[in-house]
Parts: structure tokens; C-alpha cells; sequence
């Protein structure tokens, strides 16, 4: 089936990344390598990872052989079958680092040079206007302040005050529910208030 705009091509097979000029990584196939497959390492700080690139009949051939449960135990595959497995641990975009501190997603750049330079434009510090410099934690405590990276301690302390005063229990008729962004907005404060 193919689309009516000029150049986008559907494919019935999901998956398949057609014109890669790559042969298939079966031994003596000569088809085309279409279908990608995990390799011998997965996406890491070092690199997106090693894959092998298959034909329709061999990554079909693959996929059935492929045991996902290879080399654990009954108990680990008993939690990883579990409905809620996968939910105890937080995603990348929901973490409270927001994933500064891992390993980029090399899915997310095209070239491997782009991601590791936007890592370390992550923990590199910020010079401020007055000469300061900010490390990656003070950045972050102005961040949950909703504050400019050149707000001076008098900012930082009056917004510190403003949000404890909206986010403690007692001004809220004893609703508990603010703790959490109460006790981010408070280390955020100790974090700052020594630093300018």
C-alpha cells in the first residue's frame, strides 16, 4: 500500500527500513538487511548500541527463537509477567534529574557527537551576569524556585518565603497533599542560600 504523498512510502511489514544498502546478517543470505535485531550490546552511555540488520524471512526466524525470559530465574520471570512489572521504577522524562544525570537517548540525535555534547552542556556550570557560576544542583534548586538563573539572594529568599506560604499544611486548612513540592521548595532553598 503506498500513500498518496510524493516520496512517503507505508509498508505492511512494521518495522522494515527499506534502502539501507545493508545485507542481511544471516550467513549466505544475500537479501537485503531490512529488519532490525538486538546485537551483542544495548544502548548505553558508550553508544545506541550494536544491532544486526535481517531480511523478512530471517527476522522472522529470529523473532521466533528469540526467549526474552533467556538466563533468569522462575521468581524473576514470575515478577516480569506480573501486570504491574515495569511501573516500580520511573521513566526517564518523569525522574526528578529528568534524566540529566543518564545516559542520552541516542534515538533522540542523529549523530552519537550531538548527544554527548548535550550531556555535557548539561553538567557544564553557567556563568551569571554578576560573575558567579552556577553548578548543575543550584541550576536545578533555581529551576523548582521558578526562578532566572541571575536572581540574587534577596529573589531566592522571597520566593522561598512566597511558596512556603502557599504549600504548607497549615495554610491550607491542614491538607498534606503540597508536602512533596514543599520539601523540594525547601532543599532548592538550602541548596541556594549560601551560594551568592
Amino acid at each position: 500500500m503506498r500513500s498518496h504523498v510524493e516520496g512517503v512510502k507505508h509498508d505492511k511489514f512494521h518495522g522494515r527500513v527499506a534502502g539501507t544498502q545493508r545485507e542481511c546478517a544471516a550467513a549466505g543470505c544475500d537479501e537485503a538487511g531490512e529488519f532490525r535485531a538486538p546485537g551483542s550490546s544495548g544502548s548505553s552511555f558508550d553508544g545506541p548500541g550494536h544491532y544486526r540488520w535481517f531480511c523478512l524471512d530471517h527476522i522472522r526466524a529470529f523473532n521466533a527463537s528469540y526467549d526474552w525470559f533467556e538466563g533468569m530465574s522462575a521468581e524473576e520471570i514470575l515478577a516480569a509477567q506480573h501486570p504491574a512489572a515495569g511501573w516500580a521504577s520511573e521513566s526517564r522524562a518523569f525522574s526528578a534529574t529528568a534524566g540529566i544525570d543518564a545516559a542520552p537517548r541516542w534515538a533522540d540525535f542523529a549523530d552519537p557527537l550531538d548527544a554527548i555534547a548535550a550531556r555535557a552542556r548539561a553538567k557544564r556550570p553557567v556563568a551569571r551576569a554578576d560573575g558567579g557560576v552556577l553548578s548543575a544542583e543550584q541550576r536545578g534548586a533555581l529551576d523548582v524556585l521558578h526562578l532566572g538563573y541571575d536572581a540574587d539572594r534577596g529573589a531566592v529568599r522571597r520566593r522561598y518565603f512566597e511558596l512556603v506560604r502557599r504549600y504548607h499544611p497549615d495554610r491550607n486548612g491542614g491538607d498534606r497533599s503540597f508536602e512533596a513540592r514543599l520539601q523540594q521548595v525547601v532543599e532548592a532553598y538550602k541548596a541556594l542560600r549560601n551560594a551568592f
